[in-house]
């Protein structure tokens, strides 16, 4: 079997549909977390429900804190905003979707899939984190192979035994190139890069300006815990 592994759609339905349009016909579809917080939620979470049996959902922290405003780093304002668009059903099927998932990939054997990383939703690290903080991080995990999310980041890296790989983000990058970020798993690994026009927010309403990061700011503030969505 391959995967798509879509983490961190963020509500982008341009990016997202990007993406879908290049994902293998034969490929499960991986949903890591963080579907609806953005400026597209309900259109968003429709687009992915129907995918069907295809996808693989996971909750992540913004996912979770739709259900428990502040108890992470989404903005209160959005979430109010992004709530106003959802039913009181597509709330509670987020908060309760499962955590992790592990799923045996062609070539790559069990893989264990997470939104930030397997002891919460919340720890930020990129590609230049010190390893010796990682590997008790994912000290629990059996699989060889860990895909996550959350940071926006692109990367693959180890940590101790563990092959960390960081799908990217389809709907809010932190990239230097734009684009729609996303990984497909199986015999090999595949970073991938999908281009789409971006949407035109005002009209949405939607409270918060589109960040623009570059992969070095994103690193500089994540390191230094002053990120927030």
């Amino acid at each position: 079997m391959r995967v798509a592994a879509l983490y961190d759609i963020h509500g982008n339905l341009p990016a997202l549909e990007a993406v879908l349009a290049q994902v293998p016909d034969d490929a499960r579809i991986v949903l890591g977390g963080d579907h609806v917080y953005g400026p597209f939620p309900a259109e968003t979470l429709a687009r992915l429900h129907g995918l069907g049996d295809r996808a693989v959902w996971l909750r992540g922290n913004c996912d979770r804190e739709l259900f428990e405003p502040g108890t992470g780093s989404a903005s209160i304002e959005v979430l109010s905003w992004v709530r106003q668009r959802l039913t009181e059903s597509d709330v509670s099927f987020l908060f309760e979707l499962p955590k992790t998932v592990t799923l045996p990939v062609d070539g790559l054997g069990d893989v264990f899939f997470c939104h930030a990383t397997p002891l919460n939703d919340l720890t930020f690290f990129t590609d230049v984190t010190p390893e010796e903080r990682l590997i008790p991080l994912f000290a629990g995990v059996s699989a060889d192979t860990v895909v996550c999310g959350h940071s926006h980041l692109q990367f693959r890296r180890w940590a101790g035994a563990k092959h960390l790989i960081n799908a990217g983000s389809v709907g809010m990058a932190y990239e230097d190139q734009p684009g729609a970020y996303w990984t497909l798993l199986g015999p090999t690994l595949e970073p991938r890069r999908s281009t789409f026009m971006p949407a035109e927010l005002d009209a949405t309403g939607y409270p918060r300006r589109w960040p623009r990061t570059t992969r070095a700011e994103a690193r500089r503030k994540l390191a230094a815990n002053t990120f927030s969505l």
